[in-house]
């Protein structure tokens, strides 16, 4: 927990707040925390998080983009393709919260100076 004057905030939903994450997507994400070596299909997260394959697909598609994710093509054996995906490295990670709340405190910062 993070305690700021008159409120304790947990490291998730800092998490949440800066990536802009939904419930769902925040699910995601945590079961690539607890997975970080795997590479797996959206099928496969959506099972063991019990969501719906199109909400998985959505969120491993936002944290992709995010750069939260790594996606790699797995060509199938009949012909055509599916993705899997892996989380990238935590160091990284933490350094794109970090920029992030760095751009918070700025902001802060002048709201406080023009005050």
């Amino acid at each position: 927990m993070i305690d700021f004057a008159c409120k304790e905030f947990k490291i998730k939903d800092v998490i949440k707040c800066a990536l802009n994450l939904t419930r769902a997507d925040m699910k995601v994400l945590e079961y690539f925390f607890e997975e970080p070596d795997i590479w797996s299909k959206t099928e496969q997260i959506a099972t063991l998080t019990e969501l719906d394959l199109s909400t998985v697909q959505r969120s491993v598609k936002k944290l992709h983009e995010k750069g939260i994710l790594t996606k790699s093509q797995n060509n199938l054996d009949g012909g055509g393709y599916s993705f899997i995906y892996r989380i990238n490295n935590k160091a990284e990670i933490k350094e794109l919260i970090m920029g992030i709340v760095s751009k918070w405190v700025a902001k802060v910062e002048q709201e406080l100076e023009d005050w």
